[in-house]
């Protein structure tokens, strides 16, 4: 079997080169061409030298290599994605700094979908299925499922994501709203997400616990979901399978329909179901408490995943789509208002009985923050979706900040508490390396989101009231850049909680590094054997 590998890769590494030296006026797929070309290399070099060869295992002991690499991997990721972010806010704040080179590289249009990309896909994805594998095995008491496949998710997300980045910032996507990355990564992408579905659910089947923990549950909904979703939005024809220009296969608003549809469900279990099983599991690991409801997280679930499907719509008010689909997506969204609220409820009803360990623990204090955003965040997108709301609020900076206070208040907060969970348990230390540096991180993202999030809210509120100002003879008042001066100061405390808030991210790394690197082991790092579901 390894031999046909070596065959494979070393065919990769002679397309890949032909590729690239033949088809140059197509600068995103040359260099994409290229690192295919040079991974494909990596890899062969690898499986020459007999590197991941099949071996005798433990099957008795947990595969944790992959974990840890995710941990660093996430870590890397947030920094870059925040880094970014931090960039393009500065931009948009002081248009100076758009810079002009290599057909546009540098400029806010193309690193826009770079810094989303980054912090959703690269810092996020790699938290999930790194929190996914760690969690399904110790609630399974089952080693990960497929041998070495694990290690192919792995290495291929981040050629996926490597292979994106370099699209964006060259030009080479599919030119939809949410800058999907061109047809051959697309490609990519479905095949390292069915080898994590294998892997996942053939975890779950050889478990030695009969009950399927509901972490689980909130993990697998989010792999299936994101597999159809990702299927029916980027269908997409190739104009040659030697560019990286496709066609798209539906137009008009059917294809703002599947968009949306797309774009909303990605934030309903992407960014919400897989970061609902990290609160399920590691909120009750940290606190060291049960969760409050197993039967409330039942309801919490089934409610979740049959009513967030529905609402993408509502992004669509006021346009070609029909009044009916439009209202059909508002009313699912405000309805979804009371299973999110629930799910937020019983993560912090987890904490009955131990509410004292927020004063001493800053990692389940920066878990509960999380959940707390989780909250706010399920409050203000159904009241968004109202339409008398959405008529004020619809292309303004306050959707922005609701997206951010989502995103760095709920996704990111739950991660770093999960990072901090995982670190010393991987690398079998005592403790984190320093606490007070947890405490450090912990207030500079908090306040980073409320200036950020504060900032976007003022900003959004004032644009939507300025752009509907009319005078007494019903003419606009304001000219379009008159919002954009206006909105200056918002645009500086955007980029300065954008700032505070990576520092944080800094300091994080510097933290868990420390933990691996100054910290004593207090077992071999590879002593991980089965115990009881935990």
């Amino acid at each position: 079997m390894w031999d046909y590998v070596k065959l494979i890769v070393l065919g990769a590494i002679a397309v890949g080169a032909a590729i690239a030296a033949n088809y140059g006026h197509d600068l995103a797929y040359t260099v994409n061409a290229i690192e295919v070309m040079l991974a494909a290399a990596i890899a062969f070099v690898v499986v020459l030298r007999g590197v991941g060869e099949p071996k005798v295992v433990n099957q008795g002991e947990y595969l944790d290599g992959v974990i840890r690499a995710g941990v660093i991997a996430t870590t890397f990721w947030a920094v870059v994605g925040f880094l970014a972010g931090v960039f393009i806010a500065s931009q948009l704040a002081f248009p100076w700094l758009n810079f002009e080179f290599l057909q546009g590289i540098g400029n806010f249009g193309r690193l826009r979908p770079l810094h989303t990309s980054a912090v959703i896909f690269a810092f996020g994805g790699n938290a999930l299925i790194m929190t996914a594998f760690y969690v399904v095995q110790r609630t399974s008491a089952a080693r990960l499922w497929g041998g070495n496949l694990a290690w192919w998710v792995f290495w291929g997300w981040q050629l996926v994501i490597v292979l994106a980045a370099t699209g964006y910032v060259l030009g080479g996507t599919q030119s939809k709203e949410y800058a999907e990355p061109t047809w051959y990564v697309d490609w990519l992408l479905t095949v390292v997400w069915v080898l994590y579905l294998a892997v996942y659910a053939g975890t779950l089947m050889k478990r030695k616990e009969p009950h399927i923990y509901v972490a689980n549950w909130f993990y697998l909904s989010f792999i299936i979901t994101i597999a159809m979703l990702h299927l029916v939005n980027n269908m997409a024809i190739p104009v040659s399978l030697l560019s990286s220009q496709s066609v798209q296969v539906t137009s008009g608003v059917q294809d703002a329909m599947i968009q949306w549809w797309y774009g909303h469900n990605a934030v309903g279990f992407f960014l919400t179901a897989g970061f609902l099983g990290m609160m399920y599991y590691f909120v009750p690991k940290q606190a060291e408490r049960p969760i409050f409801s197993y039967k409330l997280s039942i309801i919490h679930f089934w409610a979740l995943i049959f009513l967030y499907i529905w609402a993408g719509p509502h992004h669509l008010h006021y346009t070609a789509l029909p009044e009916w689909a439009a209202t059909l997506g508002m009313v699912f969204s405000v309805i979804l208002w009371m299973p999110s609220w629930g799910g937020m409820i019983n993560g912090l009803m987890t904490l009955s009985g131990a509410w004292d360990k927020l004063r001493t623990d800053p990692i389940i204090r920066m878990m509960v923050v999380a959940v707390g955003f989780y909250g706010m965040s399920t409050f203000e997108g159904p009241m968004m979706s109202i339409k008398s709301v959405n008529s004020l609020s619809h292309y303004t900076d306050w959707t922005i900040g609701h997206v951010h206070s989502g995103a760095l208040g709920w996704n990111g907060m739950i991660t770093f508490g999960a990072l901090y969970f995982l670190t010393p348990r991987l690398w079998n230390r005592e403790s984190l390396y320093s606490l007070k540096l947890v405490s450090w991180h912990f207030w500079l993202a908090t306040i980073g989101i409320v200036l950020y999030a504060s900032s976007m809210w003022v900003s959004g509120i004032m644009e939507g009231l300025m752009w509907r100002e009319v005078d007494a003879n019903g003419f606009l008042v304001n000219a379009f850049a008159d919002t954009v001066a206006a909105k200056f100061p918002m645009n500086v405390i955007r980029a300065l909680g954008g700032a505070l808030y990576l520092t944080g991210g800094l300091i994080m790394a510097y933290n868990l590094w420390m933990t691996v690197r100054a910290q004593p082991a207090k077992a071999p790092v590879n002593a991980n054997n089965f115990v009881p579901a935990e």
